[in-house]
């Protein structure tokens, strides 16, 4: 069932797992990701940065979501212009991420602020970015700089109403050059600080023992995009699909996908955390926004 994604990672939160947000980009992707959460009964958020045809995959996700009983959701990822996250509600996601974190605290907080009204008025979640997580072939310097403070983001969060907010702890997005060193003291400090859903941004290449331990500490949501293409490629490499053996490389790269999707619910403690009624909780939202209104 397609739903908001504050409904998964407030689940997420409290039962202290992550779920991983992973590739949506195309419809092997999207299949087998959704068998993968039928299969492990996982929550499954996907991450869109399709800018050209957004209403063709948006409208895979939802359909094939539609056709299941778990929870599914659709992040419109790292959304850098007012344009294009009013896009991502158009077209279909149910969540969309403001990333507005190279900004000073005070612009942030008026652009994030803004888009979190359009996107609750239209029935959707939306994710935020305090610090900033950079690039892991910079790792370095990214790794330690700009990391998010704890009392900076409580504040953030009130100023904001973000449904969840990603932070900088020691990740990078993307391939890592270096060996990541996750600040788990900074993590804790935040989580009791916030109170709240927390996302990490470039879970990929950065330790299975790191992010389950980050997911129990107040990560509900963890990107992983470079681990399962890469899981992908390689099995394009490693097949032979010379004469008729072509027919089968798009079943490999599916199959391939499919794995890696399996591996992070192992990896983020959300295999068999689909139990919840996914009816009764959109209800209960449904009828806190009557409330407010």
């Amino acid at each position: 069932m397609f739903v908001p994604m504050k409904v998964i990672v407030d689940e997420a939160y409290k039962g202290k797992y992550g779920v991983p947000a992973v590739p949506g980009f195309n419809e092997i992707q999207i299949r087998s990701a959704i068998e993968a959460a039928v299969e492990a009964n996982s929550p499954l958020i996907f991450l869109t940065g399709n800018r050209g045809d957004p209403h063709f995959t948006h409208g895979l996700v939802q359909r094939f979501a539609d056709e299941v009983d778990i929870p599914v959701a659709l992040c419109l990822d790292h959304s850098p212009t007012f344009e294009d996250c009013v896009m991502g509600v158009r077209t279909g996601c149910s969540a969309i991420m403001a990333d507005r974190s190279q900004l000073s605290y005070e612009e942030n907080v008026a652009q994030v602020k803004l888009l979190a009204g359009i996107a609750h008025a239209a029935g959707i979640s939306i994710e935020a970015e305090l610090g900033h997580v950079g690039q892991g072939d910079n790792y370095a310097v990214d790794g330690v700089s700009a990391l998010t403070d704890p009392q900076e983001a409580k504040r953030f969060i009130a100023d904001t109403g973000v449904d969840c907010l990603a932070v900088a702890i020691g990740t990078a997005h993307g391939a890592y050059v270096g060996t990541p060193k996750l600040d788990f003291d900074r993590l804790k400090a935040i989580d009791e600080a916030c109170k709240m859903p927390l996302v990490l941004h470039g879970g990929s290449g950065s330790g299975d023992d790191n992010i389950h331990r980050a997911c129990t500490m107040g990560i509900a949501k963890v990107n992983i995009v470079t681990d399962i293409l890469t899981a992908t490629y390689r099995a394009a490499q490693a097949g032979d699909f010379s004469g008729n053996s072509c027919h089968q490389f798009y079943p490999a790269l599916y199959n391939a996908s499919k794995a890696a999707v399996l591996r992070c619910f192992e990896i983020t403690g959300s295999t068999g955390k689909a139990t919840y009624k996914v009816k009764r909780i959109l209800n209960m939202y449904d009828t806190a926004s009557t409330k407010e209104k």
